[in-house]
């Protein structure tokens, strides 16, 4: 086979999912051998870091690695797979499909979905068990459409310190996209939820192995039939447009905005309603956080066995400077526009500020379209360095809520919640 015959084009790859999509039956996907047509990665990263002090750089550092229906992504580990995107990607309101960051938790990940045979089931503790297609979800409910970032629970992790155990995620384990489908509170409706529930628990098709008994050999979570999240969660099949990549959920995921992405459900084949706490592996041990202002605590008090916890929900408020990136110099009385993104769990942000001295003046940074309160928000600010010298440019958020990103680090053992200002150090040199 040569080159040509193994690329294939995205467009023709979705023309395929699109066909898939109306029930045609998509029997198998990429093989491993197949490649995108897109630009080669380099074959290992610039610089190996492995600590122990904290991250310094924006990502992580680590091989680009070229997968199917992905651009080139950081690598972090093949299993589970787990890719980080760029900082470049972030440049806008919505991250690019292809470019979106992947997170599995077990080694065992479909790379097919039969259409024919696939169904989303509707089951447990309700009055009608219900067994929908693709081509239901799409024709037999009126489409629901929200903007919202799904960011890993364990974005950021490399900055914590001391270092924890887990994926070493820089910042780009995020992304926004406009999410497309079903209204996951008429399925529960057209199921009829009987009293005495308490809980709706999600499944997707990755499996895997795990210690034996706690049930973590199977990816389970769960939410409080009570929670109002749920009147605004989506079961999704169009992620910007499109059909949901593979890596990414294919054929639909649930979102739940404004919350972590281990709610998030990939290849969402199963909703089941409980009658009972969800006791298994993920929401019992896994993914907690000690149950204090902001989930921090110390590594003497987890020894200890002083903390407790509670399952990690909503993400904080966080923002980040995009542009410029520090690679290369200013010159000194140019005046540069700085871009970035801001967003929070709890509402959309309404302000966003920036500082050139250490925190001790802030200005106001131009914000841009408002997409929802769970969406990225861009901004914007003219900046003017007058001499040259080294500067360390701040960003912090606020939401409408009012809360504002700290300026202290935070420290679980599961390294999760980190928010603390971003700084991006930036060199200004002579003009002439």
């Amino acid at each position: 086979m040569n080159a040509t015959e193994r690329c294939l084009s995205r467009r023709a790859l979705l023309k395929t999912l699109r066909m898939a999509g109306s029930g045609i039956a998509f029997g198998r996907w990429l093989e491993p051998d197949v490649m995108m047509d897109q630009e080669l990665a380099p074959g290992k990263a610039i610089e190996t870091f492995t600590g122990p002090g904290a991250n310094p750089r924006w990502n992580s550092v680590g091989p680009y690695v070229t997968e199917p229906q992905k651009v080139p992504l950081i690598l972090l580990t093949d299993r589970p797979v787990q890719l980080e995107t760029p900082r470049h990607y972030f440049r806008t309101t919505f991250t690019p499909n292809e470019a979106f960051y992947v997170r599995w938790h077990l080694e065992g990940i479909p790379n097919a979905v039969d259409l024919k045979n696939w169904k989303l089931q509707v089951e447990g503790n309700v009055n009608k068990p219900t067994a929908l297609s693709l081509s239901d979800l799409m024709q037999n409910f009126k489409p629901a459409s929200l903007a919202a970032v799904n960011q890993c629970s364990g974005n950021s992790r490399s900055r914590l310190q001391p270092r924890v155990p887990g994926g070493q995620w820089g910042n780009g384990a995020m992304g926004n996209a406009m999410w497309t489908g079903v209204r996951l509170r008429e399925l529960l409706d057209m199921a009829g939820v009987k009293s005495g529930s308490l809980q709706v628990q999600f499944q997707g098709l990755e499996t895997g192995q795990g210690p034996e008994g706690l049930g973590s050999n199977l990816f389970l979570k769960s939410l409080d039939l009570g929670n109002p999240v749920l009147d605004e969660c989506v079961v999704a099949y169009l992620m910007n447009g499109e059909p949901l990549p593979m890596l990414n959920g294919f054929p639909v995921r649930l979102v739940v905005p404004g919350y972590f992405a281990t709610y998030w459900t990939k290849c969402l084949t199963w909703i089941r309603v409980l009658n009972a706490s969800d006791e298994n592996f993920w929401m019992k041990t896994g993914y907690r956080v000690p149950d204090t202002p902001r989930g921090n605590t110390t590594p003497e008090d987890v020894k200890a066995g002083k903390v407790k916890t509670v399952p990690v929900e909503r993400f904080p408020v966080r923002s980040f400077l995009i542009s410029p990136d520090g690679s290369s110099k200013i010159a000194a009385g140019m005046i540069v526009t700085l871009r970035g993104i801001a967003f929070s769990g709890f509402g959309r942000v309404n302000q966003v500020e920036v500082s050139d001295n250490g925190g001790r003046n802030w200005m106001a940074a131009r914000l841009g379209d408002d997409h929802g309160a769970y969406s990225f928000r861009t901004w914007e600010a003219s900046w003017t360095a007058k001499s040259p010298g080294r500067y360390s440019l701040a960003v912090r958020a606020t939401d409408e809520k009012g809360n504002t990103q700290p300026d202290e680090p935070i420290w679980n053992p599961g390294g999760y919640l980190w928010n603390r200002i971003e700084r991006q150090q930036i060199v200004v040199g002579n003009a002439s």
